[in-house]
């Protein structure tokens, strides 16, 4: 009995406890040690590299975008496009660590914009329609400016390495079980990281650069109202979605509300600094 209860349970196989306590004791120790504070909204995120890193990233990746686009050099578009990137820079000149700001136009049929680290900002002409007006082009790209400002990239690679820690220790942890739980396990494991912790906070990113961005276009003089507005436009714009729990960005209806939620404070600071 006690050979055939040996193989039994080697077949079963076991759970590794030991893997799962040090990921933990890390975890502990890189997130408390890596803790710094969002601009504007006083959250607390967790970034691992240097602002000059950060930078030197974001230089060689737009770098490397401009060389492979086709990049429109002059013309009205362009004029507004520094224009408004400028005002916003000046409004979140509080916050901003000393970017060497830059904004390019980009000849594409893509309805998108980035902002990388450092400063380098990009506007694809295939937006340009949605965003309508003045105003509109403003609320796209107070967003990526906030991104920037509030170092989301870096703060997803510091997420993206805990995942890649945590999932090895959890490798670890099942080895002791046959393939086919192991498989099960982890898959298990791989979803949940995904849909209940990185598409959740890559949404949470999105939410909190429309809310930083809102503020710095009602400091610029930009008028808030269209925020909301602009988001009916990309609903619409944008056909059939996803739902939102499988999207790493927040649904149009959602921006909507928010928007709506967040145009009292956004008013404020927009009738204090620019009526008359």
């Amino acid at each position: 009995m006690n050979r055939f209860g040996r193989t039994a349970a080697r077949r079963g196989g076991r759970f590794r406890l030991l893997p799962v306590i040090l990921f933990a004791a890390y975890g502990l120790y890189y997130y408390f040690s890596n803790q710094q504070e969002v601009a504007v909204t006083g959250r607390t995120q967790i970034v691992d590299m240097s602002r000059e890193q950060e930078a030197s990233l974001g230089l060689q990746s737009y770098r490397q975008i401009l060389a492979r686009e086709q990049v429109i050099r002059s013309g009205e578009e362009v004029t507004a496009i520094r224009s408004i990137g400028q005002r916003i820079e000046r409004a979140a000149a509080p916050d901003d660590p000393g970017f060497d700001w830059e904004y390019n136009l980009i000849q594409s049929d893509q309805a998108n914009a980035f902002a990388l680290p450092g400063g380098k900002v990009a506007v694809y002409t295939g937006i340009l329609p949605i965003a309508a007006n003045v105003d509109g082009l403003a609320v796209i790209m107070g967003h990526e400016i906030a991104h920037a400002i509030a170092r989301h990239g870096a703060e997803r690679m510091a997420y993206q390495k805990l995942t890649q820690l945590g999932t090895l220790a959890a490798g670890m942890s099942v080895s002791g079980m046959e393939p086919a739980q192991q498989q099960m396990v982890m898959a298990a494991l791989g979803a949940g990281a995904k849909f209940g912790v990185l598409l959740p906070f890559s949404r949470e990113h999105e939410s909190e650069a429309d809310y930083i961005g809102l503020i710095y276009l009602a400091r610029a003089c930009f008028d808030p109202r269209e925020a909301p507005k602009l988001w009916q436009r990309m609903g619409q714009n944008a056909g059939q979605a996803p739902p939102e729990f499988m999207s790493t960005h927040p649904s149009s209806n959602t921006r909507v509300r928010q928007f709506e939620q967040w145009m009292p404070e956004a008013l404020e600071i927009y009738q204090q600094n620019c009526t008359g």
